[in-house]
């Protein structure tokens, strides 16, 4: 479907934004600013509910593979912008194992902001590629 294709573009290009720039010192709380942790939560859902339809749904053809890495993007963003959530809300005192995934995804926050930045690019620019 061409809404998901456009939602996916769209998810993954503010995800790598707000992930790359998050700034959590400013004290800027407008509805639609980056440092908004309602914002940041929707976003969140919306990627991860994103990834997942893209990766059931292909938009042209039989393959699901050129769906692939926007859908698995879309999941990773949104996790790791849930998890961003979470710990700057500090909603557990026990560590868990969802506690060492949001580690391991938020230590590498700028490396998934880039990526998702350039397979939102990529996917829009090329849009039928078999691989993408």
């Amino acid at each position: 479907m061409i809404q998901l294709y456009f939602l996916s573009i769209l998810c993954n290009g503010l995800a790598g934004y707000v992930l790359f720039s998050g700034n959590d010192n400013s004290t800027e709380k407008l509805p639609f600013s980056i440092n908004n942790s309602t914002f940041i939560l929707v976003l969140g859902i919306l990627s991860a509910v994103t990834g997942v339809l893209k990766i059931l749904s292909p938009v042209r053809g039989g393959f699901f593979i050129g769906d692939l890495f926007p859908g698995a993007a879309g999941i990773i963003a949104g996790l790791a912008l849930i998890f961003g959530i979470y710990r700057q809300n500090e909603v557990s005192a026990k560590p868990g194992q969802l506690d060492k995934i949001g580690n391991n995804l938020l230590a590498f926050r700028k490396p998934i902001a880039f990526g998702l930045m350039i397979t939102a690019l990529v996917h829009f620019i090329f849009g039928e590629i078999v691989f993408l």
